[in-house]
């Protein structure tokens, strides 16, 4: 075999181990990723299935709380922002998902001074790894977390100083996600170009809006699920009619914020 030949069949094989195990570590990536995906899935059934929260389990469907939950990527040993909990609902999910070496904050407004019921009953619970508290606006949030989770609340902020109010609080977010960390927004969904004209009579807010003023603080926008939108909904009633009650056409909007 001639000299040229002999170096030409030594690159070709050298290219094919490249190539080959450039497709193992793929292979590798592919099998990690998966289990991980698995792990997650079965952390978020195990919590759906704990029989501490049967008193609010035959809500999960209507809320699509697996879906939404595994759209959200949370896993075991996160750290977890709630804002605004309500009745503590996906707290009580989320203490069970992230485990003894996760933790969730639930996180109402405010300056202390007036005790939201669900705080209280929420702390009644003694989760171990749940701290719920009140924060004023200008209070900075817990840090380093890996995901802030709002559901039903972001058009409520607008009601008190409109877009600006907006950006100050997407930016305490961003501060408080650690790089790579998700922002998750949940609300029901008002007419196309509507922008914040339904936020307060409605309480609804455009899609739209939301993903221009999150990305305009600096956030990734993800990607969106479709797994709480109800098409009959016409975007014209109030959500507490009882015509869409339970049943209005919600969005989830997906962001990240980026890493270095």
């Amino acid at each position: 075999m001639k000299l040229p030949t002999i170096v030409a069949a030594t690159a070709c094989a050298i290219f094919a181990l490249g190539a080959c195990t450039g497709q193992a570590v793929d292979v590798a990536n592919a099998q990690t990723s998966d289990q991980g995906e698995s792990a997650a899935t079965e952390a978020i059934a195990a919590a759906l299935a704990d029989p501490a929260r049967a008193d609010q389990a035959g809500d999960d469907a209507r809320r699509q709380a697996a879906a939404a939950l595994a759209f959200s990527g949370v896993k075991a040993g996160d750290t977890v922002i709630d804002y605004i909990p309500g009745a503590g609902y996906w707290s009580r999910i989320f203490t069970g998902i992230v485990g003894p070496e996760g933790k969730v904050y639930a996180i109402w407004p405010g300056a202390g001074d007036k005790i939201p019921q669900g705080l209280a009953d929420l702390k009644a619970k003694n989760l171990a790894n749940v701290t719920a508290e009140t924060l004023a606006p200008d209070q900075p949030l817990p840090g380093n977390a890996d995901l802030f989770w709002t559901v039903q609340n972001y058009h409520d902020i607008a009601n008190k100083g409109g877009a600006d109010a907006l950006m100050a609080f997407d930016k305490r977010v961003f501060a408080a996600l650690k790089p790579g960390g998700i922002y998750v927004v949940i609300d029901h969904a008002a007419e196309a170009g509507s922008g914040l004209r339904d936020t307060d009579t409605l309480h609804r807010i455009d899609p739209a809006i939301v993903k221009t003023q999150v990305v305009a603080a600096g956030f990734e926008f993800v990607g969106d699920s479709a797994v709480l939108a109800h098409p009959a909904d016409d975007h014209t009633l109030k959500v507490f009619d009882p015509k869409v009650r339970g049943v209005t056409d919600e969005f989830i909007y997906k962001f990240r914020k980026p890493a270095p």
